[in-house]
């Protein structure tokens, strides 16, 4: 990691502690040495309407059981937490909003939220016993408010559950793929759930390589 003269301001803590990660052919990556999360600075962000246009690409069927199976993962632990029933939301739940059904065959009641396709915002006004976030935060642009609003609506001793991929170092980063989407702008590693953990006054789990529970004290 080599620091640069002018660095950008991280997106989750805000700090300007940051040094240049990586360098490929389309964008640079930035390492934060408070929050440890890498990040793609605003200014190579691509538009919304490009980001919708990839979103609506994605063929993620509801009814898919491969894709099913896939976000379930995050179900599996979270149900040793929050038994139904209970009242949850699926924040970002895209186009096919396959972990709400698995959620709601499974006994819960569910809301979801999605900026592009389901903006319900009702759900800011309500709180919930547990949220799910799949396959969402390596798209966020402004982590350090979103994550913050979306925690703000579990009830205490309620639960996060976030999916994933996580930064391991610097030499599998170069050649990962989560990296080539350029959808992807944020990736957490588990020093960095570890921060926002500490943030949040919460207990942290973590399941598998992408599956990371955030509990909220009582």
């Amino acid at each position: 990691m080599t620091p640069v003269s002018t660095v950008p301001i991280c997106p989750l803590c805000f700090r300007g502690h940051t040094l240049l990660f990586h360098r490929d052919r389309q964008r640079r990556y930035y390492h934060c040495t408070h929050c440890h999360v890498v990040f793609v600075p605003q200014e190579e962000h691509i538009t919304l309407q490009e980001e919708k246009a990839r979103y609506d690409r994605h063929n993620n069927d509801e009814q898919d059981p491969g894709y099913r199976k896939f976000v379930s993962r995050v179900l599996v632990p979270l149900k040793q937490y929050v038994p139904p029933p209970a009242e949850g939301l699926d924040f970002g739940c895209g186009p096919g909003p396959a972990l709400a059904a698995l959620c709601r065959e499974a006994g819960y009641t569910m809301d979801i939220f999605d900026p592009f396709y389901a903006p319900n915002h009702k759900v800011w006004d309500t709180t919930y016993d547990f949220l799910t976030c799949t396959e969402v935060v390596e798209h966020l642009r402004h982590p350090g408010i979103t994550l913050p609003q979306v925690w703000s609506l579990l009830r205490p001793g309620g639960c996060m559950g976030i999916m994933t991929k996580l930064v391991n170092s610097h030499s599998a980063f170069i050649n990962w793929h989560y990296i080539r989407d350029e959808t992807h702008i944020a990736f957490y590693s588990p020093a960095t759930f570890r921060w926002l953990a500490d943030k949040f006054k919460a207990q942290l789990s973590i399941h598998g390589q992408d599956v990371i529970l955030l509990h909220k004290q009582v």
